[in-house]
């Protein structure tokens, strides 16, 4: 279902009306937030503004890890969600988004991209693990 993001109903801070003065525009639509999972790789395609195309992940195994004291990034696997601080809710589910801690190979990691719009899980391993 499509979301629109447009204020044409909404009123004015004085609490007056607002008449829209035009129809809903493209631009405006929205959608539904890609919830990420563990779960074997899966991406979604979306048609950018400009024809280009955007990837929202749907399920991966893998984050690409920093260790900020060896200045590495690798490819690691999952292993579990430790915590979601963005939402109770989200973290009973199992859904992956930025500020999340998961846990993986290497230990626990803070993810720092934003898996639903970027397409991909990137982390970094929190310090004393």
């Amino acid at each position: 279902m499509v979301q629109w993001h447009g204020d044409l109903h909404k009123r004015k801070p004085t609490g007056g009306r607002r008449r829209p003065h035009r129809k809903k525009r493209k631009y405006e639509r929205g959608g539904e937030p890609v919830l990420t999972m563990i779960g074997e790789r899966k991406l979604r395609e979306k048609r950018a503004k400009g024809g280009g195309l955007k990837y929202a992940l749907v399920s991966d195994i893998y984050a690409n890890v920093l260790d900020p004291d060896k200045k590495i990034a690798r490819k690691v696997k999952i292993l579990r969600l430790l915590s979601n601080p963005a939402s109770r809710d989200l973290e009973r589910r199992g859904v992956i988004t930025r500020g999340a801690v998961i846990e993986t190979e290497l230990g626990r990691a803070k993810v720092t991209s934003r898996p639903g719009q970027d397409g991909v899980v990137n982390a970094v391993l929190l310090r004393g693990e």
